[in-house]
């Protein structure tokens, strides 16, 4: 019984949060045309971006990349210290943001191209 009741608070939450977003965005829009503003500015940025599978998949592969490595160091550190305990998850979690991190960087420089 309880997990129903938590599963239905979380849906309504989010579908709460998605109807509050668009609902004031469509209002906004609303007000902006009704004092003359031009429609263009709608569709602003969208041009220049890069295309979504590209980021996708350079952000992916770094992921996995950062993975591997954080997986290659943790067990270097292992073999050759006498570090134990939670040495794996760290490095995993290290290693995998920097990934990411370098996969933002590079993601901003592929949409000035």
């Amino acid at each position: 019984m309880e997990p129903v009741i938590i599963m239905t608070l979380i849906t309504a939450a989010i579908f709460g949060i998605f109807y509050l977003f668009f609902s004031t965005r469509n209002k906004e829009r609303l007000a902006l045309i009704e004092k003359g503003a031009d429609a263009s500015i709608f569709m602003r940025g969208k041009q220049a971006t890069a295309p979504i599978w590209k980021v996708l998949i350079l952000n992916l592969a770094l992921l996995l990349m950062g993975i591997g490595l954080g997986i290659f160091i943790a067990l270097i550190l292992e073999n050759y210290t006498t570090l134990n305990g939670a040495i794996y998850p760290a490095t995993i979690f290290l290693m995998a943001g920097l990934g990411l991190l370098i996969g933002f960087n590079m993601t901003k420089n592929l949409e000035k191209e």
